[in-house]
């Protein structure tokens, strides 16, 4: 079986470019942001012993018609998706990989994955599904971030959120170089990646094992897989530039810019990223980005706790494995 590849990162860091420069690969086949893998995960217990074949069918059905979960995105036929989910073995990471697995047979590809940036947040939840699978993690200046968010409608919160969001996503990648298993983990920089695509390509292409293709340079080409209705994507069907490096320049107020530069000064620094000097935030600001801080890390406490506690009372094995039979299942409806 074909090693799953994840792209990850902060929102807005330019995650939706390398998915398409990814998918312009002839092996390679990475489908626009799906939404059932994290909820299929925290929600596992409800499907029961999926050894039992109507409850991978119900798994299936849940899958592929679930409002909110974009598998129309995908183009493929829902009955046949649950029919293989089916077939599937009896893990929740076979069944959740067998969907992407579908979509790359159906761009005739053996290499699979998916994109999310919020993943970043959850590699040891995506190793249990997926414990071979390689992580790309593409990393943009802060403050970029943080500006292009401001415009997003779809993004709910505000600039302080924003701040805490990019340095929580740093972190997990720090974590992850630290303790991903050895060719698990890549990381590269979007302003590396638009200034010199075919270099950066190359070699993520040496890490991911597969040969560079030059298709991969042109994106442009294949976004038309990605839905029409996200106007925020439009710049991902013209050729690649570097129209956006430094537009927080333009985005953001001076308040944001002292906010990012104080709390994430050190992150900057450490990938090269130039600040502006402009000093310290006003006290007030300082008060409520370190609310927003302790509110994103109780947050975070009470789903590792959750999680936890399962993993703790269940024994249940996650693990995609290949194959698709239906040896040693259980067959009762």
């Amino acid at each position: 079986m074909e090693r799953p590849i994840f792209v990850v990162g902060c929102p807005r860091s330019g995650t939706t470019l390398l998915q398409l420069m990814l998918h312009a690969h002839p092996r390679i086949a990475i489908p626009p942001e799906t939404r059932f893998l994290l909820p299929a995960y925290y929600r596992r217990a409800e499907f029961g012993d999926l050894r039992v074949r109507a409850n991978r069918r119900a798994l299936g059905e849940w899958i592929t018609g679930t409002r909110g979960h974009k598998f129309p995105d995908l183009g493929l036929d829902p009955a046949e998706t649950v029919r293989r989910i089916e077939a599937a073995p009896p893990t929740l990471g076979s069944a959740l990989g067998t969907v992407l697995q579908e979509y790359a047979r159906r761009h005739g590809k053996p290499r699979w994955g998916d994109k999310r940036p919020a993943y970043i947040q959850y590699l040891p939840e995506i190793f249990r599904l997926f414990p071979d699978a390689q992580i790309v993690h593409l990393i943009r200046d802060g403050r970029d971030c943080v500006g292009s968010l401001k415009g997003m409608k779809w993004w709910e919160h505000d600039s302080l959120h924003s701040v805490v969001t990019w340095a929580s996503a740093i972190d997990a990648g720090h974590e992850a170089a630290r303790h991903c298993p050895d060719g698990s983990y890549y990381a590269l920089q979007y302003e590396h990646l638009v200034a010199d695509p075919a270099p950066q390509l190359s070699a993520l292409c040496e890490f991911l094992g597969e040969r560079y293709d030059p298709a991969m340079l042109h994106p442009e080409t294949v976004a038309s897989v990605n839905p029409k209705r996200k106007k925020h994507h439009a710049r991902t069907h013209k050729n690649v530039d570097m129209a956006v490096v430094r537009a927080w320049e333009e985005r953001l107020e001076p308040w944001e810019v002292q906010l990012c530069e104080y709390v994430l000064g050190e992150r900057l620094r450490a990938y090269g990223y130039h600040l502006s000097g402009l000093g310290r935030p006003p006290a007030a600001v300082l008060g409520r980005y370190a609310r927003t801080l302790a509110r994103y890390r109780q947050a975070a406490l009470r789903r590792g706790f959750k999680d936890g506690w399962h993993r703790l009372v269940s024994d249940d094995d996650l693990a995609c494995r290949p194959g698709g039979s239906d040896h040693g299942l259980l067959t009762a409806n």
